[in-house]
């Protein structure tokens, strides 16, 4: 992050960022944070697991549907400073994510704590409903990104070489998904075979 310009940016990201070191970094830098906290911050954790959820207000709620399902999430934001064992950290949020797989009509449901240096004067719930579900939405695309082109075990590792992939990877999904395609995989394996389909869709003639 030494790169980067921070100044007035929110800076959110998933667990393994979630380290006090970081959230200086970023406070120092002029930025903000919201980071979602998980089992590698025991502590911190099981301090936002005992705030009172239940006498708070729901806040936010979201909806979403892909990949065969449907996705409800409620936010709850609670003001926490002092006192919390993290760095600059203000306000604490409690998301659950409620699933429901369209085909099975099976029901997942996951509660995930994340904490942000932002104040209640200076971001509403709405928007930090929108952060968290901006910093998911990467997030996916990270995991298709593996998952599907197994971009983990990729052997491009020189220079600028891994950047100039993950962005043809990140254009290929794009230009799939804007034709239509939820089932990235499915339409990898659909091109695969019938490229001058890929062509057409770039408007692209032999």
């Amino acid at each position: 992050m030494d790169r980067l310009d921070l100044r007035g940016v929110v800076v959110t990201a998933d667990a393994m960022h979630t380290q006090r070191t970081h959230a200086e970094h970023v406070i120092t830098a002029g930025g903000h944070y919201l980071l979602v906290v998980k089992g590698n911050q025991k502590k911190l954790r099981e301090q936002l697991r005992r705030l009172p959820w239940r006498e708070i207000p729901l806040q936010a709620r979201t909806t979403g549907a892909g990949h065969g399902r449907r996705e409800v999430r409620r936010l709850k934001v609670c003001t926490v400073q002092p006192g919390l064992l993290f760095p600059h950290a203000v306000q604490a949020m409690e998301i659950k994510r409620r699933r429901t797989h369209r085909r099975t009509g099976k029901v997942q449901t996951k509660t995930v704590y994340a904490v942000t240096s932002r104040s209640p004067e200076q971001v509403r719930p709405a928007q930090l409903a929108q952060l968290v579900q901006n910093h998911w939405s990467v997030e996916a695309l990270h995991h298709v990104r593996d998952v599907t082109y197994s971009e983990d075990a990729s052997r491009v590792r020189i220079g600028t070489a891994p950047r100039a992939m993950a962005t043809l990877r990140n254009l290929a999904i794009g230009l799939m998904r804007q034709a239509g395609w939820t089932n990235i995989a499915a339409a990898v394996d659909h091109y695969r075979s019938r490229p001058q389909h890929a062509t057409a869709t770039l408007g692209l003639t032999a």
